[in-house]
């Protein structure tokens, strides 16, 4: 096959099979489980960008400053999102909207910025892996296996906050599934403007971050705060930090 060939392939499937397998987890999951995913997706979430993205990004700037700022100026873009969502729900003080407490889920919020934040990773996963089939072919499919392997825990991570904040079940998955396209946008792309592209990326990774870091310090974090007995407690820290520890078992396998 050609190199745009590929591209193309390795960045659809490398989309459509990290979405499925982590379907095949958080979809299958009982309805009651849901609540307590819903802490190893902060973890999945807040791993992927500490581990993963922000060092990414910060290898590929030539100003962390530059990074930073960015992520920054994401968060702060992700707040005003979000009150555009509510302001979209109700034009009073006293809507659902405003009245997390006393719902299961967050009228779409968090559901909405955690997609928007995804596509964003995934075009920069385009880009990647169009560059590493540009330098060798071989080069190319590691990098889109080690991709996908990433890409499944926080997956499953953004399948439990889409259901978490009200979705359906078919929903999350059409919009996980809609979002994964962004990688191959990203592979065709980058194929005929790389040198451009590049020079976004680490912009790009820098929003995915802030959208990430928003999310579960905004919005899913506060909601755990709600039981506050040490047994809870202690259930929420131990799923917090296995979903850290799988984005870093992850990584550390893919880099052997």
């Amino acid at each position: 096959m050609s190199t745009l060939s590929w591209i193309i392939v390795t960045s659809l499937l490398g989309g459509v099979l990290s979405v499925a397998c982590a379907a095949l987890f958080a979809l299958n999951a009982r309805a009651q489980f849901v609540s307590a995913l819903v802490s190893y997706a902060i973890g999945a979430l807040l791993g992927a960008v500490f581990l993963d993205i922000l060092p990414e990004a910060i290898t590929l700037t030539s100003s962390v400053t530059a990074v930073s700022a960015t992520l920054l100026a994401g968060i702060l873009l992700f707040f005003i999102l979000e009150k555009l969502v509510l302001w979209r729900h109700c034009h009073h003080d006293h809507c659902e909207a405003h009245e997390p407490h006393t719902h299961n889920h967050d009228h779409g919020r968090s559901g909405t910025m955690i997609i928007v934040g995804d596509t964003f990773h995934n075009f920069v996963d385009g880009i990647i892996i169009a560059a590493a089939f540009l330098a060798d072919t071989e080069l190319g499919i590691i990098t889109a296996l080690a991709i996908i392997a990433h890409e499944i825990p926080q997956e499953v991570g953004d399948f439990v906050i889409l259901l978490h904040s009200g979705y359906s079940k078919l929903r999350a998955f059409q919009l996980n599934l809609v979002s994964s396209l962004a990688t191959l946008v990203g592979g065709t792309l980058g194929y005929f403007t790389l040198q451009t592209m590049q020079n976004l990326v680490p912009t790009l990774l820098a929003l995915a971050a802030a959208s990430m870091i928003y999310v579960a310090v905004a919005d899913l974090i506060p909601g755990l705060h709600k039981r506050t007995q040490l047994r809870d407690t202690l259930q929420q820290v131990i799923l917090i930090a296995l979903g850290v520890g799988t984005v870093a078992l992850v990584g550390a396998v893919v880099h052997i």
